[in-house]
Parts: C-alpha cells; sequence; structure tokens
C-alpha cells in the first residue's frame, strides 16, 4: 500500500449536468453467453454493444470482488495501481484500511497480480464470444477495476475508448464491463448512445475528464444499461458512452477489460491525438 504522500488521486472535475445522462430506454438484455448467436452479432454490430446478464454466477463475482479487496488492502506485493477519489484527499490518511475500500476511484493493471481476476479476463467462454466479434484470437491489452463508491463515486463524462488507445484506427477493439454489484441508474451504471460508433471518431477535450464536448452530448438519447451481479456488457471501443455521479448509498464496482486482435500493432500517440484532439497525450481510461 502506497503512503499517503504517495498515493495517487483522481485528477478530474466533479460536478455534471444531469440532463447529460437523462436515459430515454433501458437496454434489453441477453440471457448468457450461449444466447450470442448470429441474430444478437449482427445487433452488436448495428448497436455497438451488447447487454448480457447471468454471465458469472454469485461465486465468481465473490471470488472478484475478494480479490479486488486484496489489492486494495495491500495484500499483492509490488501492486501500486490505485487511484483514489479526489474528495478523500484530506481523510484518507486517518481511513482504516477498511474504509479505504470506499474512496478508491479506480485501479488497473492487477492481472498479473490477482489469479481470480485474471480467471475472469481470461475465461474461455467469454474469450471465444469476443474472438467471434474480432475475426480472431483476441488479446487482453489493458484491464481495470472501476469502483464508483457511494456518495462520491465522481462522473467518467462521454467519451470513446478508443481515443486512449494507440493503436491503428481500424482495429477493431471490444470493451467488457462486469457488473459486480448491481449497476443502477441510480449508481451510475452505464449510458451508451446506441449506433453511435458509426459516426467513427470524435473530438475529445480535457475538460472534467478527457471528454467528449459537453455541448456535442447535450440533447442525445442514451440507452441505460443497467445490470446484475455478474452481467456484462460487450462494446465496441468508438461506442460513445458515460457513467454519471453515484449519489446512491450503494457502491457500484465493476471490472473494465479491452480485448483487440492478436495480430494488431501499436501506433506512436501523435497519430491517435491527430485524429481524436491534442490533449489527451498520457491519459488514461
Amino acid at each position: 500500500m502506497k503512503t499517503e504522500t504517495e498515493a495517487q488521486f483522481d485528477p478530474g472535475e466533479t460536478g455534471h449536468a444531469p440532463e447529460l445522462y437523462a436515459e430515454v430506454g433501458v437496454a434489453e438484455p441477453l440471457n448468457g453467453l450461449d444466447a450470442v448467436d448470429e441474430a444478437a452479432l449482427a445487433r452488436y454490430a448495428e448497436e455497438g454493444y451488447l447487454a448480457i446478464e447471468n454471465v458469472f454466477d454469485a461465486g465468481e463475482v465473490q471470488e472478484a470482488l475478494a480479490g479486488m479487496d486484496n489489492l486494495v488492502m495491500g495484500r499483492r506485493e509490488g501492486f501500486t495501481g490505485i487511484v483514489f477519489e479526489n474528495k478523500e484527499r484530506d481523510l484518507l490518511p486517518a481511513l482504516s484500511l477498511e474504509n479505504r475500500l470506499d474512496a478508491v476511484r479506480k485501479f488497473g493493471w492487477f492481472v498479473n497480480y490477482e489469479p481470480r481476476l485474471h480467471a475472469l479476463a481470461h475465461h474461455p467462454k467469454l474469450l471465444s464470444t469476443i474472438g467471434r466479434i474480432l475475426g480472431e484470437s483476441p488479446r487482453l491489452f489493458q484491464d481495470m477495476a472501476l469502483i464508483k463508491p457511494p456518495r462520491i463515486g465522481r462522473e467518467k463524462p462521454w467519451h470513446q475508448d478508443r481515443a486512449y488507445f494507440d493503436l491503428p484506427l481500424d482495429t477493431p477493439v471490444v470493451g467488457v464491463w462486469i457488473a459486480l454489484d448491481e449497476a443502477t441508474p441510480e449508481n451510475g451504471c452505464m449510458r451508451v448512445l446506441q449506433g453511435g460508433h458509426h459516426e467513427g471518431p470524435r473530438l475529445h477535450f480535457q475538460r472534467r475528464d478527457w471528454q467528449i464536448c459537453d455541448a456535442e452530448m447535450a440533447g442525445v438519447r442514451p440507452i441505460a444499461v443497467p445490470l446484475r451481479p455478474g452481467g456484462l456488457m460487450l462494446f465496441d471501443a468508438l461506442l460513445p458512452h458515460g457513467t454519471p455521479t453515484n449519489h446512491s448509498p450503494n457502491r457500484r464496482r465493476a471490472l473494465q477489460f479491452h480485448y483487440c486482435p492478436q495480430s494488431a500493432g501499436k501506433t506512436p500517440p501523435e497519430e491517435r491525438l491527430a485524429v481524436f484532439g491534442s490533449e489527451g497525450k498520457n491519459v488514461t481510461c
């Protein structure tokens, strides 16, 4: 565990217009990965995402939560990827290790430190489904835990995950967002701009975060994607999405993984910045 002087705090700003995330509909989930048939893949291609319930059972969810707790509590030697909510900066030195669980905003690069989370990221049926979308074997290239703690969990403004990745622009990328708590409209479940991936890259700006401009997203008609624990969302990395602040008393812990084809190469950051905006140097999802 890092000391208070070494701790990382999220630099993003708080406060957003509620109407930015006022959903006009709710996603209709599939039941399990076996339901991802050719019609579902066509729906993914058209809408940019699939909500799927009952992917992981209660035991797998509890194992994942235990693995996350191990990382936050400093039980995995060498792991330093934790970022705390900025609102907790002054309180952090006085918090017990247990209470720090509700001060964390996110952490990443953990699959090689925590085998239970590695197992979820490399779940054979999940990888098979992603491979069908990508057209070849997938390669995990990013892993994150997104905590959204009660009452203080900050907004993640509208963005495209593709704006963070130094990959050739024509590389398909699949994001996987796994709910470990019940994700609801009240505690900050995902909102998506259905079909928005067809419009291609959008300019991002460093405002409350590395984000699509609020003015561009004003008046959009987002779909909410609530999920039960063990459910997940598969989504195209060009799909605009965001999550509002968690003002509720409930946690909203989730895992997020990104996969690209095994054959995908890398590009210099300058190529990404030329497309998505020059203010995105060294940003993280």
